[in-house]
């Protein structure tokens, strides 16, 4: 990874500080008491074993300092307890926020963005790589500022009493940090690389679960799980590389404490021996100070050892925070959509319905690639349009660019209001949108049904029921609305998940539909009764229908017949199949296709 870039993901995950509130500060200041708690305790105890050893004093003189020994270890652990809470704490707070403004990005950036990355990748960013920022802000943040605190605290005792035990310390202090960058270096960069195969990892394996049945049906299974083993295992090498740096950094770390303790437990020794003679500023060196000293040693270091076991906890952030800084940062073309937004009430009246007209309309992909246009076209409040045309001609670019989910260029107005200038949340609560394959989700059916309208009562629930000819179906369930719709519709039909998909639309009291082959995987009845409700309940509404049914359009007003994007064809029913033209093309093909069926069948 560039050092470049590195600075810039370590400067945006510092100032994400703020979400974890005072607990990041509490966790620092219960550190540094638990510091102040230890130089005491050392204190005592020297104080105690020079009174004892050299003093030859009867330990019951030394009651008070025990009792106070004994408290300071009370209350160091308490500070310990309290400091751990803190700190995790802070973590959590970071990861609801960061974890919050991943899933309001998502959602702002829509199903289109969605799309481009497999279900396990998006599991893998919003569960894995946010519970991979806790212990840089929880251990390695304040584990930071206790590394200068501690130490500082105890080189401000020791020079007073030694001041060449104050240098050794000060002296020997850098290596630990120094080394502690050269061997981490480079762990950042696996880190990363580690979690783009995480990613890609739970992305296959996701998709490979999705298509099970497809994969047995096709005698794939074998060889899917031994790909599967062999990415587990390429995912276990990886995170073992980054383990064994993880050690060895923590290794080298002990390893450079202990001889700089050992250093200074060899000055005292040879001073002691009368081999050296200078730190003590002239005066007598006693046991205390020895003592005193050499236990502080250990402790001056920890803070810096610690934060070297920490480390890695900086490099595992800095891994996740390039693409999480990525995505949240992420921002749409708008096209040539102006940015003042305007609520639902500068529409006018909806009553009748919505009216749309597109001018040179040109609809693009997030990333500016155009789908469809320019194409011009309108469709006045209350009428119906069908758009046809052929698989990637841009059918379904132009729903999305009316919900919203992708940028456009030109003009696409809506009762007279540029679509661009409205709030997208007030639009589409104008809006019913119902595709070939609708996502019911898991609860009742009454939880999917008053999805726009939690407050919706059972009468009403019933009623859209009635009105997508499925309430016969639910009053036979003995849990009634209550009846329980499995993961990805299980427990329904096609026809069935398809029919409370536009109960739940009809609830949305809209005045334009929006309809993507909404019966394309059903069976001849159940499409009737779809079409039948559809036609009901879109009586005082404007409608848009893409469809691949040519023999569904006789009661539409409007046909748009597309083709590489642009507007081959537009007419009613009536003139469309008098001219020899796409239209009658795509007609004549589906009689062939019937055709070669029957013969089949023959």
């Amino acid at each position: 990874m560039e050092k470049s870039l590195e600075k810039v993901l370590t400067s945006w995950l510092k100032q994400q500080k703020g979400a974890c509130g005072f607990y990041l500060n509490l966790t620092v200041l219960f550190g540094l008491l638990t510091g102040l708690a230890l130089v005491v305790q050392a204190y005592f105890i020297a104080t105690i074993l020079h009174g004892v050893i050299i003093l030859e004093l009867p330990k019951s003189d030394f009651t008070q300092e025990f009792l106070s020994l004994l408290g300071l270890i009370a209350v160091r652990a308490l500070l310990a307890f309290a400091r751990e809470r803190a700190s995790f704490e802070a973590g959590k707070r970071l990861r609801t926020h960061i974890r919050s403004a991943v899933l309001d990005k998502v959602n702002e950036l829509g199903p289109a963005f969605v799309k481009g990355k497999p279900v396990g990748s998006w599991a893998s960013i919003v569960l894995e790589q946010v519970e991979d920022l806790h212990d840089f802000y929880a251990r390695y943040l304040p584990q930071v500022l206790l590394a200068g605190f501690i130490p500082l605290t105890i080189l401000v005792v020791v020079f007073p009493i030694n001041w060449a035990a104050g240098i050794i310390l000060l002296a020997t202090a850098p290596l630990i940090p120094m080394f502690m960058v050269l061997v981490g270096m480079g762990a950042a960069d696996a880190n990363r690389k580690n979690f783009s195969a995480l990613a890609k990892l739970s992305g296959h394996f996701m998709d490979r679960l999705k298509g099970l049945s497809t994969l047995k049906l096709f005698n794939r299974g074998n060889s899917e799980v031994n790909e599967i083993e062999s990415a587990s295992e390429e995912f276990r090498e990886r995170t073992m590389s980054v383990l064994r740096m993880a050690f060895l950094s923590s290794a080298v770390l002990e390893f450079f404490a202990a001889v700089s303790i050992a250093v200074l437990a060899v000055y005292f020794g040879f001073s002691y021996l009368d081999h050296l003679n200078f730190g003590h500023y002239g005066t007598e060196l006693t046991l205390f100070i020895g003592l005193f000293v050499l236990i502080l040693a250990p402790e001056f270091y920890q803070p810096l050892r610690d934060m070297g076991t920490h480390y890695h906890a900086k490099a595992q952030a800095i891994g996740a925070a390039e693409e999480l800084m990525a995505l949240l940062y992420y921002t749409l073309d708008d096209g040539d959509m102006v940015q003042t937004k305007l609520n639902d009430a500068d529409l006018g009246d909806v009553s009748a319905g919505l009216a749309i007209e597109a001018k040179e309309l040109t609809v693009t992909s997030l990333d500016g690639a155009r789908l469809l246009g320019p194409i011009s076209f309108t469709l006045n409040a209350g009428e119906h349009l069908a758009i046809v045309g052929p698989s990637g001609a841009g059918k379904t670019s132009l729903l999305n660019a009316l919900l919203g989910f992708l940028p456009y260029k030109g003009s696409l107005k809506v009762n007279g209001v540029e679509l661009g200038q409205l709030d997208k949340t007030s639009w589409r609560r104008h809006l019913a949108w119902l595709g070939q394959e609708p996502q019911l989700f898991h609860g009742t059916i009454r939880d999917n049904v008053a999805m726009a309208e939690p407050s919706m009562s059972d009468e009403v629930v019933r009623l859209h029921l009635a009105q997508a000819k499925v309430l016969d179906f639910v009053e036979q369930q003995s849990q009634g609305l209550d009846y329980k719709v499995g993961d990805q519709a299980s427990t329904l039909s096609v026809g069935q998940a398809q029919r409370i998909a536009l109960a739940r639309a009809l609830g949305q009291k809209a005045h334009l539909f929006l309809l993507d082959e909404p019966t394309a995987s059903l069976d001849s009845h159940s499409e009737q009764a779809v079409q039948q409700a559809l036609r009901e309940s879109m009586a005082s509404a404007t409608c848009l229908m893409v469809t691949h049914r040519l023999d569904q359009l006789h009661q539409m007003d409007n046909i748009l017949v597309l083709d590489n994007g642009i507007i081959a064809e537009q007419g009613s029913f009536e003139q469309l199949d008098r001219r020899e033209g796409l239209f009658k093309q795509m007609q004549q093909e589906a009689v062939d296709h019937v055709t070669s069926l029957d013969e089949v069948k023959s």
